[in-house]
């Protein structure tokens, strides 16, 4: 574990693992730039804005604003030790799509083109540490094996069809029956792809830097908040009959408090070095998980499809944002 302060940003820090990991880390002294929708919410939920923490108004669904909290940071020049991808958006249950500023369905813009564009934007100040990480929450449900990813339609890209048609897509595979659930499955992979894919870009620049990509298991908090805050709202009593079943009957679950503590460590442990990672929360039996390096999916593991991810999503944003006139 690292004994020196870092700086570090962070998106997802203010409801559920990132609620919790921000406040560990703010304890431990460490500097946090939260890229956050609202500033007044997060103040209320990590303290007043000081030296050690900023608060950047940033709606990932928003290329726009995400660019230009970008550049604000770029200005300033000053070095990140970690950048912490945390945020991530699931509205399970609604039966249409619902879209972003500049018109991409929301899940994939928020979970996946957000954070490969802010990667893209500050890299540049992560190569000013010595000790620079990129830490990307993912989900097992990527990978139709699994537990979760087993419920439901499975995640696949397919071959990026939806992308052909620019935005408007309603699905990354190009089909034109939206499924919420598949969607965020779909975003998953897409996370893991890009982190594979940034590893082979870093690589070719020399640049060492961990790429460590990781799911903390089911976490279903017994308060209104956190990742399923959006499912309540569609389907209340579905959402209390799972969450009762999952948490408390079966015990699959994990504590907000335990993955915010697993997230904190990932920021903080020295022994993961340059290259790509994923370690995944695994069920072992009723209340017990454990947190080890593991295979992804296949489909996960496909390098061309990450390389043709990677560059599709950059084309994509860069015609967003030239057609929000935007200065690229």
């Amino acid at each position: 574990m690292r004994a020196t302060s870092m700086r570090i940003l962070m998106t997802g820090a203010t409801s559920g693992i990132g609620l919790d990991a921000a406040r560990r880390l703010l304890a431990e002294g460490h500097e946090l730039i939260v890229l956050c929708r609202d500033p007044e919410r997060a103040t209320q939920r990590l303290g007043e804005a000081t030296d050690k923490l900023q608060l950047l108004q940033t709606d990932l669904a928003d290329l726009t604003e995400v660019h230009e909290s970008c550049r604000r940071l770029l200005r300033l020049n000053q070095e990140l030790d970690a950048m912490v991808l945390n945020a991530g958006l699931q509205y399970a249950g609604d039966k249409r799509p619902r879209f972003s500023a500049q018109g991409i369905e929301l899940t994939f813009a928020v979970n996946h083109l957000s954070h490969q564009h802010i990667v893209n934007q500050l890299l540049p100040l992560m190569t000013l540490s010595n000790n620079g990480r990129i830490v990307i929450t993912a989900s097992e449900v990527h990978n139709p094996t699994s537990g979760g990813g087993r419920v439901g339609k499975p995640a696949s890209l397919g071959s990026l069809h939806g992308l052909n048609n620019e935005r408007g897509f309603v699905m990354v595979d190009g089909s034109t029956s939206f499924d919420a659930d598949k969607a965020y499955k779909d975003s998953k992979l897409c996370n893991l792809l890009f982190a594979r894919q940034l590893v082979t870009k870093l690589n070719q620049n020399q640049t060492a830097i961990p790429v460590i990509t990781w799911s903390p298991g089911l976490v279903i908090p017994r308060s209104s908040d956190g990742f399923f805050r959006y499912s309540r709202q569609i389907n209340p009593l579905g959402q209390l009959l799972f969450a009762f079943v999952a948490r408390d009957l079966l015990r699959l679950t994990v504590s907000v408090e335990s993955a915010g503590e697993l997230l904190v460590g990932l920021i903080s442990r020295d022994d993961l070095g340059p290259g790509f990672h994923y370690l995944n929360n695994t069920l072992k039996g009723p209340g017990q998980h454990q947190f080890l390096d593991t295979q992804t999916s296949p489909e996960a593991s496909d390098q061309s499809l990450a390389k043709d991810l990677f560059e599709r999503s950059d084309e994509l944003i860069r015609m967003a944002l030239k057609e929000s006139n935007t200065e690229i």
